[in-house]
């Protein structure tokens, strides 16, 4: 269906386990369908000839702006799949958001990427968060920032870059890179000395404006450091996900609930739902995976024409192939009235509502189709 599909623009798959079998028609999709520009066949259990697939493909594919190809089931010690999505990334100028978490990426593979993002000049937002990079993989990293002036967001999360790779980070900020926008280092067993550096490189660094810091080994520099940047107004509070407080006259630092993608899968079961400052990487990006889309092959423009088209009957409008999950704005006017369809309606169970700025967010858990 995806291969003779011309409409379809986001396709949202996470967390079904389609294999490597289905990860190749899917790829083999892909040499056929001009249309589809974000693709997410995360935590799918990919195998390692199917993300290759994917990589050949889009040597070739030229529509596909987002790809997120996470936590593949991967065996071998010599990161082939790395080393095909790195060839990819030298040809391919049109992919603007790649995540590659979970690749088992070492500093050999990060030298590989390194070495395509000097020829790249599409891509925009980088994922190569929970493998294992260490400082040498940051050094080439950091070499990559004195030049490129493409790349905006980088996750680091979940790596092992430590004091020195935070060094090598901060030095390419602060002298060289202004077009990186945001950052994050999570969970990289980084001390003091480097967490300092990095607050350092945000003070001559005027592009720079997302930190995300949490997880390191914060001593009472690190945070007096960003207790500063926040109060002088150079970091501000949702940029960041820690938040200064003082007990006894000493500065320390809490975890606040803000990420690059915080609430990519899930949503907190109080508080905002819909913070921009929760999924920060997505707003940053000019192609991103909208916050209100689709998680499978249906058009939420389909769904809200004939909710709309409903709002103005007085009988249920069946809804025609929908399958998964789905999320909708819709104003608070139209809620009461939506919530009789669903009720009324056998195809779909309301899971919950979440008031969002003047608008609500209503997400549906479908329970089946009908005609």
């Amino acid at each position: 269906m995806a291969e003779k599909n011309r409409t379809l623009k986001h396709l949202r798959m996470t967390g079904n386990k389609i294999e490597n079998k289905g990860g190749m028609f899917f790829a083999a999709m892909l040499q056929i369908n001009s249309s589809l520009e974000k693709l997410d066949l995360g935590d799918c259990d990919l195998g390692m000839q199917s993300v290759i697939a994917f990589a050949t493909v889009l040597t070739q594919n030229q529509t596909i702006k987002g790809l997120n190809l996470n936590r593949p089931i991967l065996y071998g010690e010599q990161e082939e799949s790395t080393v095909h999505l790195s060839h990819m990334l030298k040809e391919n100028q049109c992919l603007i958001e790649l995540h590659i978490c979970k690749h088992d990426i070492k500093n050999c593979g990060m030298k590989q990427l390194c070495d395509a993002l000097y020829l790249n000049r599409s891509l925009q937002y980088l994922d190569v968060s929970c493998n294992k990079i260490t400082q040498d993989g940051m050094k080439y990293l950091a070499d990559v920032l004195k030049s490129n002036t493409t790349l905006e967001v980088i996750d680091l999360s979940f790596n092992r870059m430590e004091n020195a790779g935070a060094n090598y980070l901060s030095d390419a900020l602060a002298s060289h890179n202004r077009t990186l926008k945001a950052l994050s280092v999570v969970s990289n067993n980084i001390e003091g000395k480097g967490l300092v550096a990095l607050s350092q490189s945000m003070e001559t660094n005027p592009t720079l404006s997302h930190i995300y810091i949490w997880g390191n080994k914060f001593d009472g520099a690190t945070c007096v450091a960003y207790s500063d940047l926040i109060h002088t107004g150079r970091l501000k509070p949702d940029n960041t996900d820690v938040e200064p407080f003082v007990v006894d006259g000493h500065v320390y630092l809490a975890e606040v609930s803000n990420g690059l993608k915080r609430h990519y899968y899930w949503t907190p079961g109080y508080g905002e739902a819909c913070s921009p400052s929760s999924n920060a990487g997505f707003s940053l990006a000019p192609v991103s995976w909208s916050r209100i889309q689709p998680a499978v092959s249906c058009c939420s423009d389909s769904l809200h024409n004939v909710l709309s088209a409903w709002m103005n009957t007085s009988f249920p409008i069946s809804i025609l192939h929908v399958s998964g999950s789905l999320e909708l704005s819709l104003p608070n006017t139209h809620v009461g009235k939506t919530q009789s369809l669903l009720q009324y309606s056998s195809v779909f169970t309301i899971a919950y509502i979440l008031s969002c700025n003047h608008s609500y967010l209503l997400r549906f858990l479908v329970s089946r189709t009908r005609l």
